[in-house]
């Protein structure tokens, strides 16, 4: 049983007795109204005595267990029971990996918080008040972003360092390049929100680039934040030569996909000594290269080279164009093509084609003008692009085997995967922030966040749960703990309640592992 306070229609308050049975709730017994505070504390006394009469009344139909259960919960309120899942996972994979170096309570409770509930800082810190106790002003959490860029993103970038190398047993000889854009709501530009080529197509909107290199198996090595309008091009090299400078480690084979594919990058990758795998487009080679590639006779799994030799610094250095024949690949973009062009006819008879339309991006490239302003799709044009289904290239100047190649640049995904992570289950945006290093301290927080999401991942992959981060995630929602005190010695004690099968095996593998 317990009091209630009900507010009437008339401003005045009803004090009630509450009893609740198999998930029901129950007025026993209505104790009176009052307008004012001493008239409503009057009668939560009175209801008090009439409860405690209740239950005395009560217990002489029941054993002296149930008196004694009854009794203890009557002393519990909301305030006693905490949700500790957040803290009990990730909280112990963040002290795992070396993030409990960074002595600052307040950035552990905005990482953990960034992968449990990811919100913004206003209603972070109103769920840190309500489900876990902790009193953290969203005016304190401001002054500390803006401290945290310049006082911990090193210390950050340094202890995911040491784990991702430690994780890939003590070497890092391959790391992975890519980049993303992130867009703000905002219309105003400044030093570093500049409009530029946005990737969600948000091209009226500020953004800024985020630049970020990864092991094999996509664990973080670091990053880097670059102006809106930044030609990703130019990003490349200075990266790289930061990193290697941050983390003391020697040039690895850089992989990276075909959107770094420039004349000026490649030369500057090897004027700067690092091997490189990056993706070709084909398409765009000469009419004399694209015609030695279509006409080889490929089998599956084949490949392909054409070798060129390049000058730098005086040197002739050799520079590969390997391309790999797969049927599978064949079979997809085949199916890609059609699906492709069953949009066009389909906009086409709709009447939404325009001269505007014609350009090469995608599939309107199929797409021509006949007379003045007949709009046709070019049918020899898609049949003709058949000839490169399956067709995958390769620009490296690497020694490896062609396998090796392959294998090697297949796991670029894993790079675009930490950027899809970081949109959607981090929610890395929108992004409130205006001030460049509210900012940057935001980009560190969720950066934090994805390592200890990739170390969860790992260990689940490991055990052969089939749990999902994502299911893991949703797990830690209603893990909760108790603190009660003893009536005697007035001794107070937490315990973890009791959790069901999943969470449990959840719980299991993190105490197990970490």
């Amino acid at each position: 049983m317990y009091i209630r306070e009900k507010k009437n229609r008339s401003g005045s308050v009803s004090i009630q007795i509450i009893s609740k049975y198999n998930g029901r709730y129950k007025v026993e017994k209505t104790i009176g109204c009052g307008t004012e505070r001493h008239e409503i504390d009057r009668l939560k006394l009175q209801a008090q005595q009439e409860m405690e009469k209740m239950q005395s009344q009560l217990s002489l139909f029941a054993s002296t267990n149930d008196a004694l259960v009854e009794q203890a919960f009557s002393l519990l309120n909301n305030s006693h029971i905490r949700t500790v899942g957040p803290e009990l996972i990730f909280g112990k994979i963040y002290d795992y990996i070396g993030f409990g170096l960074i002595k600052e309570s307040i950035f552990r409770h905005l990482v953990i918080t960034r992968l449990a509930f990811p919100l913004s800082k206003l209603k972070t810190s109103e769920y840190l008040y309500r489900y876990q106790g902790v009193v953290i002003d969203v005016d304190k959490i401001y002054r500390f972003l803006d401290k945290l860029s310049n006082k911990l993103k090193e210390q950050v970038e340094q202890i995911a360092f040491l784990h991702t190398k430690r994780t890939l047993g003590g070497n890092i000889n391959v790391v992975f390049y890519d980049l993303t854009t992130l867009y703000f709501e905002a219309s105003d530009e400044d030093d570093l929100r500049k409009r530029g080529f946005n990737k969600d197509g948000k091209h009226d909107n500020p953004q800024i680039i985020i630049g970020l290199l990864v092991g094999l198996g996509g664990y973080p090595i670091g990053y880097d934040i670059f102006e809106g309008n930044t030609y990703e091009g130019r990003t490349l090299i200075p990266f790289l030569e930061r990193m290697q400078e941050k983390f003391k480690i020697d040039k690895p084979i850089v992989i990276a996909d075909a959107g770094l594919l420039s004349k000026e990058n490649l030369k500057a990758l090897e004027e700067y000594g690092y091997k490189y795998i990056i993706g070709a487009r084909l398409k765009n080679e000469s009419k004399v290269i694209q015609k030695e590639i279509i006409e080889q006779d490929y089998n599956d799994g084949s490949f392909h080279h054409i070798e060129q030799q390049i000058e730098i610094e005086g040197e002739l250095r050799t520079r590969r164009l390997i391309i790999h024949y797969s049927a599978k690949r064949a079979r997809k973009d085949a199916y890609n093509r059609k699906k492709g062009l069953e949009r066009l006819e389909k906009r086409l008879n709709l009447g939404r084609l325009t001269k505007a339309n014609i350009n090469n991006r995608g599939y309107n490239k199929y797409l021509e003008i006949t007379g003045d302003v007949t709009i046709n799709i070019n049918y020899q044009k898609f049949e003709f692009d058949s000839v490169w289904d399956g067709l995958k290239g390769y620009v490296t100047n690497s020694n490896l085997e062609d396998n090796m190649i392959l294998e090697n640049y297949g796991q670029l995904w894993h790079i675009e995967k930490a950027f899809r992570i970081s949109k959607t289950d981090l929610r890395i945006r929108p992004i409130y922030h205006r001030l460049k290093h509210r900012i940057e301290a935001h980009i560190c927080i969720a950066f934090t966040a994805y390592l200890i999401y990739k170390e969860l991942e790992r260990v689940l992959q490991k055990e052969k749960s089939s749990i999902s981060v994502q299911k893991a995630n949703e797990l830690t929602h209603n893990m909760y703990q108790i603190t009660y005190q003893l009536p005697d010695s007035k001794y107070e004690k937490t315990k973890l309640l009791n959790m069901d099968e999943k969470q449990a095996e959840l719980y299991k593998i993190i105490k197990e592992n970490f």
